[in-house]
Order: C-alpha cells, then structure tokens, then sequence
C-alpha cells in the first residue's frame, strides 16, 4: 500500500483496496469517506431489520436467517426486476395489432390544427355597425310627430348597436 496508508482505518483499507481492484485509481479522498458512510448505513440497516424479524419469531438473539431475510426484503425494497421478457413480448404483440392511423396531410411537414398554433387570432375588435343612410331617413321621418325641441329632462333615444366582432390574426399567413 502507499506511504498514506498505515495511519487509514481497516475498513477505509478495504474501499481503497475495492476502487483499486475495480480499475479506479484516480479519486477524491472524500470518495473513501462517502463510501464508508453508504456501507455502515447499509449495515445497520440491515441489522436493524434482522433485530425486528428475530423478534418477531420470538428469539432472543439474531441469527443468519434474520439477516438473510433483511438482505432479500432490502434488495426487493431497493431493486425493481424488469418484467421477464416474455410479457415484454406479449405486451408489444398487443400493442401492434392496433393499426396506426392514416396520415391525411399532404405533402411536407404536418402541422396542427389551426386552432393550437400561435398564427391563429388570439384577440377581437368590437366595432359599432354604421347605419346607412336609408335607416338614417326613417328615424327622421318618425321624429317629425314629436317636438323639435324636447326639454333637457328628457333623454334623446339613442338606437343600441350590437357590436361586430372582427379578428386578426398576428402573422400574415401566405399560400
């Protein structure tokens, strides 16, 4: 082992002695620290759950069966195994049997409706219809019974326009 070595603990010996045997020979010396933590966490985990099945069984002491039993319920906790690669199969064999469906765009890229792009009008103008001229003689021709003059009490009748909608859109679209 190096110069470095006698003063480091048995157990910091056997992770560098591992990250060595592993091909690893350039690292931080924190990385020895951050593995020794993982391992004692692990282990008292997993002692710590052993402790819980002895006792459950009802046995005074820990055995290896206990700590077998940790180390299964913390692999199945930890790990996930893929499906076996025969539902994998079935799974897509399902799938494809559904067709996809027909493209009906045209030549060039597809693009979405109209209506989700960023071109399509995002705001409306409200603008007052005008009367024409026609409407204009008639309200006249229907004054000419009332008094020219009306008193200031009296508001004028004034005729309610329904406003007309108009949209633009922001692009100018070319085809």
């Amino acid at each position: 082992m190096a110069d470095g070595d006698e003063d480091l603990p048995r157990d910091a010996k056997i992770v560098k002695s591992l990250l060595k045997s592993m091909g690893v020979e350039d690292y931080e010396p924190r990385v020895i620290h951050q593995f020794l933590e993982l391992w004692y966490r692990y282990v008292v985990d997993v002692l710590t759950d052993a402790q819980v099945y002895s006792e459950h069984s009802g046995k005074a002491a820990i055995d290896c069966d206990d700590v077998k039993l940790a180390i299964q319920s913390k692999v199945n906790f930890s790990f996930s195994q893929p499906p076996p690669r025969e539902v994998l199969l079935e799974l897509a064999r399902n799938r494809n049997k559904i067709p996809l469906p027909r493209s009906i765009a045209g030549p060039g890229i597809p693009l979405p409706p109209e209506q989700d792009t960023l071109i399509s009008p995002n705001y409306q103008l409200a603008i007052p219809k005008k009367q024409s001229a026609q409407a204009v003689e008639e309200t006249e021709e229907d004054d000419e019974g009332v008094d020219p003059n009306p008193p200031h009490e009296q508001k004028m009748d004034m005729p309610q326009h329904t406003p007309q909608r108009v949209s633009f859109p922001l692009v100018k679209r070319t085809k």
